[in-house]
């Protein structure tokens, strides 16, 4: 069957997309921010699965403020890099996995969970961005990659608990899915930042270790933070973080299982008024 080994979660700040693609990494603002991911990517390279399933947010590219799906997953063979208004990133073209992308669809479904189905959409720095951090500057990804978009961008949004149980159906329809893969799922967005008004570059660096502290150890506890918690202390955008809790849904120790190993843990302010989290957990 196929399986889910490792849950990823890191921020997708557009500018750090942009300072790899301007060649900005070694610069002295952004070295620190880059140093932290230099673990990850070794990682990667000796953990390569064949699919990652990429929880993030569309940034009205995909889907404009005219039609706002709650979940929405891509079961697309391909997906082009979206111009963002400045052009697409110059990053390669992101192959999925339709077959098991339609699959986790079925199941989810008949788990009664709404979802959309998307045959063809760009995908922006929400996805690209990960992937970047995660794998440098390959010629090709080195997986598979269905993207799955939440929608935290206009209200409501959904709440941590939904999020967190979405996951778990999830991890149930890949451990139905009649093959041998090697899956993992990321979480991406956040950490505290605010973009706009009285409370414009708003960074919480408390609140966030202790929101990474839960969701190592006590996940439950991260699901059942309210939406107005993340507002008042993450700012507007934290609200993102629910996105990790759909990947942190999927491990085995929700169902039952063995707690997961902490691979690495990163935390970095700023980048771009936005505070950077990275956490890599390993299933038993």
């Amino acid at each position: 069957m196929a399986r889910i080994t490792a849950s990823v979660f890191t921020s997708h700040v557009p500018a750090i997309g942009a300072a790899i693609d301007l060649g900005k990494t070694q610069e002295a603002y952004w070295q620190p921010l880059f140093q932290g991911y230099e673990f990850s990517k070794q990682w990667m390279k000796d953990n390569t699965p064949d699919v990652v399933f990429l929880v993030y947010n569309d940034h009205a590219t995909a889907f404009s403020l005219d039609l706002i799906p709650t979940f929405a997953i891509g079961t697309a063979a391909s997906y082009q890099p979206a111009d963002e208004g400045w052009g697409p990133r110059p990053v390669p073209v992101v192959e999925g996995h339709p077959e098991l992308a339609s699959h986790i669809a079925q199941s989810v479904i008949q788990q009664d969970f709404d979802l959309t189905i998307v045959n063809k959409m760009d995908v922006d720095h929400g996805l690209t961005v990960p992937l970047s951090l995660m794998c440098g500057q390959p010629e090709k990804w080195p997986f598979k990659v269905i993207p799955f978009a939440v929608n935290v961008v206009q209200y409501p949004v959904p709440s941590g608990r939904r999020c967190f149980q979405l996951g778990q159906a999830i991890r149930k329809a890949v451990e139905s899915f009649d093959g041998d893969l090697n899956v993992q799922i990321w979480g991406t967005g956040g950490m505290s930042h605010q973009l706009q008004g009285p409370r414009a570059g708003l960074i919480n660096k408390e609140w966030d270790n202790a929101f990474l502290d839960k969701l190592i150890a006590d996940p439950a506890a991260a699901a059942a933070i309210p939406h107005i918690e993340y507002v008042r202390e993450a700012g507007s955008e934290g609200i993102e973080l629910v996105m990790w809790l759909i990947a942190r849904g999927a491990m085995a120790d929700v169902a039952g299982g063995p707690a997961p190993k902490l691979a690495h843990r990163f935390f970095h302010v700023p980048a771009s008024n936005t505070a950077v989290g990275h956490l890599i957990l390993e299933n038993a």
